[in-house]
């Protein structure tokens, strides 16, 4: 029983340092995820996360971790939400939205072998 408490606070822990290392809303972290605000609002106070629920914030936490990799981390936030020349003018939050992550990831790739001009 002692494990699963663990687990709960680490997953809540997790959520929290996901959503507050990048100064997001739960708004935004819920539109990156695909999760209610309500789900991550529990999840940040204690309540565990399912296995579909961790494996997608994992992906998110990899992600953003990939942005601030070839950006100044404090500006991810502000990046996601604006309008990119590079997304036909979506924004990135839009994109990943729609389910075309793997247009960032191309991206964060460019930008990391220095394809990117």
């Amino acid at each position: 029983m002692a494990s699963v408490v663990s687990e709960t606070q680490e997953s809540a822990i997790s959520v929290a340092q996901i959503r507050q290392g990048l100064g997001v809303t739960r708004k935004l972290l819920s539109r990156l995820t695909g999760y209610s605000e309500r789900a991550i609002a529990g999840w940040e106070s204690g309540k565990p996360l399912s296995g579909p629920g961790l494996q997608r914030m994992r992906e998110v936490q990899r992600l953003l971790k990939g942005l601030a990799e070839i950006m100044q981390p404090g500006y991810v936030r502000q990046w996601l939400d604006m309008p990119n020349p590079a997304f036909e003018q979506l924004k990135p939050i839009e994109v990943i939205e729609r389910g075309h992550i793997d247009r960032i990831w191309e991206m964060i790739f460019e930008f990391r072998s220095g394809a990117a001009t």
